[in-house]
């Protein structure tokens, strides 16, 4: 069985990226003080602090959005995410320590909204300009493979925080098929027909935040060692 189409990346990425950063928000909003401390799937990270690691994610979009650059690309939506090896989930402490400095914890799903919200929005003005590209990270990519990056970090993290807050509004339906294809991509064309989960299955899978089964095992057979895609 063939993996579910995915297809090009959609036209609309900003709206993609402003759903998903929306969405992200929606939980944010909905999240009790008590619930900032409650874990992810991410490893030692409570929600507060992942949404930290969400923040600076999102200043860092706003900081490459204006950096345009004249260099031709050295990285596309999938070949960004080699530079990041699985279980690479940054500083846990530092971002706990910042989480803990927002008080009340209302405060920092303001400052998630607002640096979010200009992220997308400044996403729409790159992406107005046919072929832009950016710098990010010491590499060049076009402002349409940055967006990509952003909804998969956004969308696979939306899916972290929600571990334990079942009610949660789900991730956008089109970011989690960037994510996909995204993670498509990394696991190469001649590994797609092993593919028979759904996607949020394949999403969590592929990163490793649900183990692999004796079922899923025999079915990937010589293609399981290369799950986790990314951490």
């Amino acid at each position: 069985m063939k993996a579910p189409g995915r297809g090009a990346l959609p036209l609309g990425l900003a709206g993609t990226l402003g759903r998903t950063y929306g969405r992200l928000t929606e939980v944010a909003r909905g999240l009790s003080d008590a619930d900032f401390e409650r874990p992810t799937r991410c490893e030692g990270m409570s929600v507060g602090a992942l949404l930290v690691h969400l923040l600076y994610d999102a200043e860092r979009a706003l900081v490459a959005f204006a950096t345009p650059s004249t260099e031709e690309p050295d990285r596309d939506f999938v070949s960004y995410w080699r530079d990041f090896p699985a279980g690479d989930s940054g500083d846990v402490s530092f971002f706990s320590t910042v989480a803990s400095a927002y008080q009340p914890p209302s405060k920092l799903v303001g400052h998630w909204a607002e640096v979010s919200g200009a992220a997308a929005r400044a996403a729409v003005v790159a992406l107005a300009e046919k072929g832009h590209k950016v710098e990010t990270q010491g590499h060049v990519l076009r402002a349409a493979d940055l967006v990509a990056t952003l909804v998969l970090e956004a969308t696979v993290h939306h899916l972290d925080l929600t571990l334990e807050l079942p009610e949660a509004p789900e991730p956008d339906p089109e970011g989690l098929q960037v994510t996909a294809r995204t993670l498509d991509g990394l696991f190469g064309p001649e590994a797609w027909d092993v593919i028979q989960w759904d996607t949020t299955t394949y999403v969590l899978k592929a990163t490793g935040r649900l183990p692999l089964t004796e079922d899923d095992l025999e079915l990937l057979g010589d293609y399981a060692p290369r799950l986790p895609l990314l951490g």
